[in-house]
């Protein structure tokens, strides 16, 4: 029987450096990052997709990348614009598209496997992202509770 993970993590890169952030997934012991962010490219230095790829490598982490859980266009405007309803409204919905409902079963699926794995999005408060709203899903799915991290700021 497969042992079922207790828990899994969530991180926010904003106001982090990429050794600040690769500091903190080793201390929590987390073996995959789960990139949901829709667009993996980042103007902060080492954030772009193959970049952290590689730093996560280096580091002995797995990196997996799932775009089709990241935020659409639209609800990204809302949430820099600080119109967190409308974000959660847009992200519902997209949440019920095919493609979004695919990689969070796979991502499901990941978190009853383990090892320990951790999502990743942009924003440091975990309450304005939707990484929230993954992590709240993941645990009604497999009993495993979401815990955030928090990575130094540079």
């Amino acid at each position: 029987m497969a042992r079922r993970a207790s828990r899994f993590f969530t991180i926010g890169y904003e106001q982090a450096g990429i050794d600040a952030v690769i500091a903190e997934l080793k201390r929590a012991g987390v073996k995959l990052l789960v990139d949901i962010r829709a667009v993996a490219a980042s103007r902060r230095p080492g954030f772009s997709k193959r970049q952290l790829a590689a730093a996560l490598d280096q580091a002995g982490i797995a990196y997996l990348h799932l775009r089709k859980l990241g935020t659409p266009a639209e609800g990204r405007e809302a949430a820099r614009a600080g119109d967190y309803p409308t974000l959660w409204r847009i992200y519902e919905k997209h949440l019920r598209t095919a493609d979004a409902a695919g990689e969070l079963d796979e991502v499901t699926q990941l978190v009853r496997a383990g090892p320990p794995l951790c999502l990743l999005c942009y924003e440091r408060d975990v309450n304005h992202c939707h990484r929230r709203r993954v992590a709240e899903l993941l645990s009604e799915r497999t009993g495993a509770r979401a815990d955030n991290l928090v990575p130094a700021i540079f």
